[in-house]
């Protein structure tokens, strides 16, 4: 395990790429292998917009590595954080800090991004994709990616995780992004199984649907416990959900412009509940 670590910790910037190049590669895979719905004709100007939040999503999580990348030192050096109080088998302080972080880093955050409406301005771009595919995991507000990074960095401080347990946390966040995003359903039984333990793609597309209660609902990113036990998890047909939002113009979720703009409007409505459960 010690070699994992120290090749995790030496990665150069390219693989890094490649990770994400692979993991979205794989989620296309599967789009194409059993997918959820036929894919639009304009998937390519889908995907290049978000692309583009892709771009500014990688260089604010460059700038903001390279500015924090001392903070790990400080945390060994005055035994900052819970694992510095307990000490196990290494493989079982991973997993601790990686449930952890699932909790802190993704569940919480996200969970805030819906409910604080300052918060909620920011991650509207995220939900105001009208066609959730596989690219739909690179788009966030660099706003809304900022202020994900500030929890991942708090979550570092409150486990006390060491830069390696931190590496590998962000390359299972990356798997798992680009795979619940992906527009393709595993079968019934597979993602009934799954789903005990992880976020599938059909809990998370539930997420996405344009109106409420549902799109408060399905937080997770890779473990589905927590929706478990806050109760904020629901379940529905997966192929009925409407994606977007009922407050935004859906024929502009391919036009960067609005979408950057999305955050700032004067006045922002909340969603509308025409659905009962």
């Amino acid at each position: 395990m010690q070699t994992l670590f120290e090749w995790v910790e030496a990665m150069p910037a390219w693989q890094k790429l490649l990770w994400i190049v692979l993991c979205m590669s794989f989620g296309g895979l599967l789009e194409w292998l059993i997918p959820l719905v036929k894919q639009r004709p304009n998937w390519w100007r889908h995907a290049r917009v978000n692309g583009v939040f892709l771009l500014t999503t990688m260089a604010i999580n460059s700038a903001v590595g390279a500015l924090t990348i001392g903070l790990f030192s400080w945390i060994d050096t005055h035994g900052i954080g819970l694992l510095a109080w307990w000490e196990g088998p290494v493989w079982l302080e991973l997993v601790v800090a990686l449930v952890l972080f699932d909790l802190i880093g993704q569940y919480t955050v996200h969970y805030l991004l819906h409910q604080v409406p300052l918060l909620w301005r920011l991650h509207q771009v995220h939900h105001s994709d009208p066609h959730v595919d596989v690219t739909t995991g690179t788009r966030h507000h660099p706003l809304d990616f900022l202020v994900r990074e500030a929890f991942a960095l708090l979550a570092v401080v409150i486990i006390g995780a060491p830069l390696a347990f931190y590496l590998v946390y962000r390359l299972l966040t990356v798997f798992f992004t680009y795979l619940t995003h992906a527009n393709m359903s595993f079968p019934p039984a597979v993602e009934r199984l799954l789903s005990w333990v992880f976020v599938t793609p059909d809990l998370h597309k539930i997420h996405h649907h344009d109106e409420v209660p549902w799109t408060d609902r399905n937080y997770g990113n890779m473990l589905s416990i927590w929706d478990r036990l806050f109760r904020t998890m629901d379940r529905g047909d997966v192929r009925a959900v409407r994606y977007g939002l009922d407050i935004t113009d859906a024929a502009r979720g391919n036009d960067l412009g609005y979408q950057m703009r999305l955050p700032f409007r004067k006045t922002v409505q909340p969603l509308k509940a025409t659905r009962t459960k």
